[in-house]
This record gives C-alpha cells, sequence and structure tokens, in this order.
C-alpha cells in the first residue's frame, strides 16, 4: 500500500481552488481552453451526477463564449445523430428532446438517456435556435458499436441520393452478415479464419464515399453537407468495427486500440468539417477519464495501450486541454454484469494511498469539500502528485467486492490530465428508465469494468 506523507495534503490543500457550485468555479479551464482546439471532459465512472451535471455547465460556459463547434460525446454515430438533428433544428428531426434521445436503446441505456444529458439537451437546442444555422453547435458520437445501425444509415442515405450506389453498398456489406445481427459471431469466426473477412469490401465502400465528397461538400447548401458527412462517417465506422470485432478475439489490446483510434480519427473529421465554415472552431469531448486521461500516464501504456488522450496531445499539442473528475464515495448508477438492469449503488471509500483516498484527506481539512488542482504548475502540490498513485475507474459495470482488482489501475496524475476536479461525495445519475433495454449485440472488449 502506498504511504501518504503528510506534507502532501498540506501541498495539495494550498494549490486547490474551492468548488462552491457557481460558473466561477470553471474559470481555471476556460482560461486554459481559450486557444484550445479540443477540450477533453472526463468522468471517473459511467453512472455519477456530479461527472455530468458539472461537464454540461463547463461546456455551456465554453459555448458561450462563440468558439465552440461540437459537443461529441463517447455514443454511438447514429444516435447522438438523431440528437444532433434536434438540437439544430432540423425540420424533420424529433421536437422534444426525450424523443432525440430514444435512439440510446442498448445496455448502457442509461449512459445518455438521463436527466442531466436531457437537461444539457433542451438547452443547446434552446441556444442553437436563438442563432443562425451556421453559428450552431452540433452534438456527435465518436464510439463504434453501432455496425449494422451505421450499415443500414448509409444504404438507406445512399438510396435517397443514388441508387445504384445503395445497390453497391449492399453488396460488399453482405459480408458482414454471417453473423446475423451479432458482430461479434462475424469477428470470431473471420479471426479463426472460419470466415473471410470483410477488411477489403468496407475499405472500398469508405473510399468510394471519399472520393465522392469533396465535390459534393462543395456543392450543396449546409443541410446536405451534414447529411454526406453523416454517411461518409458511417462508413468510416463500419471499416473500424469491423477491424474492431476482428482484434477482439486473439487481440484484445489491439481491439481497445482500434476503437480508441476511431474515436480520435472522428473527433478531427469533425474538427476538420466545422473548419469549412469556422475556422479554429473548438470541439468539447465526453467520454471517461480512462479514454481522455492521457494513456501514457497510466499502466495501459505498459499494456501497449493508447486512447484519445494521448492521441488528442500528440495530434494537438498545447491546444488539447485535458480534465479530469474523481470522487471519493457516494452512489453510483452501474450494472452487476453486462446487460443486467441499472442499479443504484453505493461506491465504496476509495482504497488507502489512492488519488481519490489522498484528496478525501484534503476534503476533510476544508469547509467546502470539492476542489479543482490545475496539474500544469511547478509547485509543490503537483511534485506530491506526481508519484505513481491507484487511480479508480468505474465503468458502466461495478463490482464492489473485486473492486481492486476490477477497478482501479496506476497512474501519475500530473502527466496524465492538465488539470482535475473532486467532488468528494458523489450521487447516482437519474436514468430516465428504471431498466434498459436488454440488447446483446455489441458489448465492448472492457467487460467487466466496461468502460
Amino acid at each position: 500500500m502506498q504511504s501518504l506523507a503528510p506534507d502532501a495534503v498540506a501541498a495539495v490543500r494550498r494549490a486547490a481552488r474551492t468548488l462552491s457550485g457557481g460558473v466561477e468555479d470553471f474559470a481555471p479551464i476556460l482560461q486554459r481552453a481559450q486557444h484550445a482546439r479540443l477540450i477533453l471532459l472526463g468522468e471517473a465512472s459511467h453512472g455519477t451526477h456530479e461527472f455530468y451535471r458539472v461537464r454540461a455547465e463547463i461546456t455551456k460556459a465554453l459555448i458561450r463564449t462563440g468558439r465552440v463547434g461540437a459537443v461529441v460525446v463517447e455514443a454511438d454515430w447514429p444516435d447522438a445523430w438523431r440528437v444532433h438533428r434536434h438540437v439544430t433544428w432540423r425540420p424533420d428531426a424529433d421536437d422534444q428532446a426525450t424523443d432525440a434521445l430514444a435512439g440510446f436503446r442498448r445496455f448502457p441505456q442509461w449512459m445518455w438517456r438521463n436527466a442531466d444529458v436531457l437537461d444539457f439537451v433542451g438547452w443547446l437546442r434552446a441556444y442553437n435556435g436563438a442563432r443562425p444555422a451556421a453559428e450552431h453547435v452540433g452534438f456527435f458520437g465518436m464510439d463504434l458499436y453501432s455496425l449494422h445501425a451505421s450499415m443500414e444509415a448509409l444504404v438507406g442515405y445512399l438510396e435517397t441520393v443514388d441508387a445504384e450506389a445503395a445497390r453497391r453498398a449492399r453488396a460488399r456489406y453482405a459480408c458482414l452478415e454471417v453473423g446475423g445481427r451479432n458482430p461479434q459471431r462475424y469477428g470470431r469466426l473471420a479471426a479463426l479464419g472460419l470466415h473471410a473477412d470483410c477488411e477489403a469490401a468496407v475499405l472500398a465502400q469508405l473510399e468510394e464515399m471519399q472520393r465522392q465528397a469533396d465535390a459534393f461538400l462543395r456543392r450543396d447548401g449546409l443541410a446536405a453537407q451534414e447529411d454526406r458527412f453523416f454517411a461518409e462517417q458511417n462508413a468510416r465506422l463500419v471499416r473500424n468495427a469491423e477491424r474492431y470485432y476482428r482484434a477482439m478475439f486473439g487481440h484484445p489490446t489491439e481491439s481497445w486500440n482500434v476503437r480508441d483510434r476511431h474515436m480520435m480519427e472522428t473527433v478531427e473529421r469533425i474538427v476538420d468539417f466545422h473548419a469549412r465554415s469556422r475556422a479554429g472552431a473548438a470541439v468539447v469531448l465526453w467520454a471517461h477519464n480512462s479514454h481522455l486521461g492521457d494513456a501514457r500516464a497510466t499502466e495501459m501504456h505498459a499494456m501497449g495501450e493508447i486512447n484519445v488522450g494521448q492521441l488528442a496531445r500528440e495530434r494537438f499539442g498545447a491546444a488539447a486541454c485535458l480534465v479530469g473528475f474523481t470522487t471519493y464515495t457516494g452512489s453510483v448508477t452501474a450494472a452487476s454484469n453486462w446487460d443486467e438492469p441499472a442499479q443504484c449503488v453505493p461506491v465504496c471509500p476509495a482504497l488507502a494511498g489512492s488519488y481519490e483516498w489522498l484528496f478525501h484527506q484534503v476534503s476533510g481539512e476544508r469547509a467546502t469539500p470539492n476542489f479543482l488542482v490545475d496539474l500544469t504548475g511547478d509547485n509543490d502540490a503537483v511534485a506530491a502528485l506526481r508519484m505513481p498513485r491507484l487511480e479508480r475507474a468505474i465503468g458502466v459495470i461495478y463490482r464492489p467486492h473485486t473492486e481492486r482488482q476490477s477497478h482501479y489501475f496506476q497512474a501519475r496524475l500530473p502527466e496524465q490530465f492538465d488539470l482535475v476536479l473532486h467532488y468528494d461525495t458523489t450521487r447516482a445519475v437519474e436514468p430516465l428508465e428504471h431498466m434498459g433495454t436488454r440488447a446483446r449485440a455489441e458489448p465492448p472488449e472492457t467487460y467487466p469494468s466496461a468502460l
């Protein structure tokens, strides 16, 4: 167990900025974000109210500066696109935010169908409604679990613009149907050599979409350009999802890397798309700490894993601002096993020696237990936090009885994030439904923690 030097608590206490609950809490983040192209807002679990609410408030403050062009979340592309159409006032979109979120049907449904996301989606629609279309802030997903939904969306789009292109797409994607609607079965058979993989076919479809993209985007209006962008990204997702499910069997590290590279590729495409009309527009990301904190500062690096935070720093350098969140105890919305109903589960007090435990000692000596620490400075607090410690990660599955094995990893926090916000006691996010749908199509390889 790691020891806690008494001066570490004092050093962090001196550097900590109290979080009082007002917008002034986020001044250090807004200051660092002034020249950022990417602002990465993490979370230590997929089911904590404070993380969702505070990310939303930070994002609103960033949007009000007029620099943000899009919010990109750890969600499936077609499901988030339905929300995007709603918040940007597309005429054929859902009228109500609850309906716009209805695309999030599969487990873990509560990740995006919850009260905090509902409030943010309503706010974003109202914000965009007071501005011309060219200034609207979009809402996008960057994950790749929507293999079949993306195939169907792409073919459906092509049927409206080019029936022959739709026929070619259906023919190319037919090889992915060997597992029915279970992409894991396809991946298993392809990895074992029992079925020819579809890499060439899905790549050919993406290349066809890309060959036509530039001319199309120069010719048509904003709505048509967005629809074409949506379709091309679905083709990219199918290409990467095919790689992901093939790598899942036999190469788990590579499947993680395929997923995070896809996320970063998606973000870069969104940045490039918005740069056509809004030069220098920033993008805000919402995802788990394990994706948005620099992997090189964690034991993930020793395992050969990369993540979005690392790729963002490599691509954007100081123009990427990485923000992490931690908590000591409270409750969380999570499941005990994959595809089981969500529950409100007590969160165990953090393990002694962990970053969360250290921060709890700091909180206990302050009138207000929540605080922010800037990790980029050259001071005693940053030096004290640079020592490797345990850090907790709760995904959509939480198993308190195996917490050390399931939910902790080694990290060096000042190298992982630029800033960290600590909320000492947190509560579970409120799902819009008490139980999610029991879809088993595409569980991630990060089981059991399911990040």
